[in-house]
């Protein structure tokens, strides 16, 4: 069971920040599709996230860093129990039944480790062997999301490792990275099954790119296009829209389409920018002619000082 500062490689006083740059930095480098000859990238890409999974967690890491819980979630062994020291059985001890070897007085560290409990007279230590039974391991998952269903954040179908089928609500600013909890989805165990963590992977475009929010177009358009102007049709997440390219336009320009990007966690959706590239025909006899009977004489490039 490894420490799981060790697993991500950070120090116990990392921040937040620290902690998920670090998971992103091994997920990335043991994502199993990139390691399909290894398969130990897969157990690793595992702890990693189980790791993630806990110090991402402010409630589950303090309890982990006051020794309350192990690396997997589960309440850790409590003090003195199975060992030398502390406490033991022994017929005629007392009412109870059991005997402080030191003549200690250890009720607050029993209240606090079994709920309570404290010794007392004729009934041993009140809820000892009564503490809550931990839950089942966590089991990780990778599901790779392609760009328009997240910027769509139209619903996914993930298969888990007992074969049953979920539908899965992506969440608002999903990105790669973003990890959803399904409770109660992990390994069974006596306290009830474990959780099931599912890290997204948003897949690339052939010409959508992501600038935060908002996503990024490179729109080729004719050169008559540019000159005369007029509607261009034009692909969004949510399908092809009509976009105005105004007369004259130059390669470089850029249009914004409102409210066709990614929704962000505050549920506000970014917008997508369409910047024009003005594509010319090569070897066209209709602009070969047309040029050699006009020329630009404008200065373009005197604010380069050429």
């Amino acid at each position: 069971m490894a420490d799981p500062y060790t697993t991500l490689g950070v120090a116990r006083s990392a921040s937040e920040a620290e902690i998920k740059s670090a998971y992103r930095k091994l997920a990335k480098e043991l994502h199993p599709d990139r390691n399909t000859d290894n398969p130990k990238a897969a157990d690793r890409f595992a702890e990693a996230t189980n790791a993630y999974d806990l110090l991402s967690d402010k409630d589950k890491r303090a309890r982990f860093d006051r020794g309350e819980i192990d690396a997997d979630g589960n309440p850790a062994a409590p003090f003195g129990y199975g060992a030398g020291g502390g406490f033991r059985g022994r017929p005629g001890a007392g009412p109870g039944g059991a005997e402080f070897q030191d003549g200690g007085d250890f009720g607050d560290i029993f209240e606090g480790l079994f709920g309570g409990g404290r010794a007392r007279a004729g009934g041993g230590f009140g809820g000892f062997g009564r503490g809550p039974q931990p839950k089942g391991a966590n089991v990780a998952y990778r599901l790779a999301v392609q760009f328009i269903d997240a910027a769509t954040l139209a619903p996914q179908r993930i298969t888990l490792q007992d074969g049953k089928t979920i539908d899965l609500k992506l969440p608002a600013g999903v990105e790669s990275g973003t990890q959803m909890r399904l409770s109660g989805k992990g390994q069974p165990g006596a306290g009830g099954a474990g959780d099931a963590i599912v890290t997204i992977d948003v897949k690339s475009h052939p010409f959508f790119t992501r600038d935060g929010d908002n996503i990024l177009l490179d729109l080729p358009i004719t050169l008559d296009e540019a000159v005369k102007g007029g509607k261009v049709k034009v692909p969004t997440p949510d399908g092809p829209v009509m976009l105005g390219v105004p007369a004259g336009a130059t390669s470089g320009k850029t249009l914004r389409l409102r409210e066709r990007g990614f929704t962000a966690k505050s549920g506000k959706r970014g917008d997508q920018l369409v910047t024009l590239m003005i594509d010319v025909a090569a070897d066209d006899p209709a602009i070969r002619q047309l040029m050699e009977s006009w020329q630009d004489d404008r200065a373009v490039r005197a604010h380069l000082g050429v």
